[in-house]
């Protein structure tokens, strides 16, 4: 492998051979390109600490059942890929890992037994604690007997996209997604939170939204701080009426929001607890 290579982009590990550039896995008769049955998870490495990285591999494979694959790896596999991944790269590297399964065969309902698997650790620094904006979308998160809610799946992410490109026609970085009832579900790319009175508030679990590994992590860390944690069904004008707004999520752990619709905010101190709290955490999670 070209050591620029892998410093430009990352490893790629697929059908038991490491490449140094994104591999040729699939043709137009792929079920994955056509019918979207691919189930992906996304974990971060950073100077060699890996967070709950055992989690995201073992959701990996129940997103996988989910949708009705047979998975092709255990999680354990998935783990110890991705731990050598990290060991292979510079032990600096800020890295995303993106372990997916995917079928090769089927006609709509996809062949169970052709599952496949890849992985993807890419160089991707982490976002700065800057702005982060969000207004209210138009649209929502699908109910549980709408969709494969209960997996990480790739097809319930142009839904997200739509969110999202809507937000930015108005100037906003992400959206707010409500759920079928009308209750806020999450943002388009991550779980929210607000803090009210020193109170954390976190949507419950209630099957229209992926409930974060991060989510469950920040929620016991903060439990475990001292501060009072509810996870309840709210609207979005309890959002508007917050002390603070923020997210939790795989890719930046956690970001303070500054603005919500017209309404101005700051960063708080729960925002800033939950992330000081996770960064120490943290630090218990190394591989190298």
């Amino acid at each position: 492998m070209a050591q620029s290579q892998i410093k430009e982009e990352g490893l790629f590990y697929f059908d038991g051979e490491w490449f140094d550039t994104n591999p040729k896995m699939i043709g137009p008769a792929t079920h994955a390109f056509w019918m979207a049955s691919v189930v992906f998870d996304g974990a971060r490495a950073f100077g060699g600490l890996a967070p709950d990285l055992d989690k995201h591999s073992q959701r990996l494979i129940r997103s996988a059942k989910a949708i009705g694959l047979e998975p092709p790896v255990d999680w354990q596999t998935v783990y110890d890929l991705s731990v050598e991944a990290i060991r292979k790269l510079p032990a600096d590297s800020v890295l995303y890992i993106r372990p997916a399964i995917y079928a090769e065969e089927g006609f709509v309902n996809p062949d169970a037994g052709s599952a496949k698997f890849v992985l993807a650790v890419l160089h991707s620094p982490m976002p700065q604690l800057g702005n982060f904006t969000a207004c209210l979308s138009t649209l929502r998160r699908p109910g549980r007997d709408m969709a494969t809610t209960d997996a990480k799946a790739a097809a319930l992410y142009p839904n997200s996209g739509r969110a999202l490109r809507e937000a930015a026609k108005r100037g906003f970085d992400n959206a707010i997604m409500l759920d079928p009832n009308g209750n806020v579900a999450e943002f388009a790319t991550a779980n929210l939170w607000f803090a009210k009175d020193g109170v954390a508030v976190t949507p419950a679990e209630n099957g229209t939204f992926l409930s974060g590994i991060t989510r469950a992590r920040v929620r016991d860390l903060l439990q475990a701080d001292g501060i009072e944690v509810q996870e309840r069904a709210f609207t979005f004008d309890e959002v508007m009426d917050a002390d603070e707004v923020f997210n939790t999520g795989n890719y930046g752990k956690v970001m303070p929001v500054t603005k919500v619709e017209e309404r101005e905010l700051q960063p708080g101190p729960v925002a800033r607890r939950a992330y000081d709290l996770y960064m120490d955490f943290a630090k218990g999670c190394s591989v190298l």
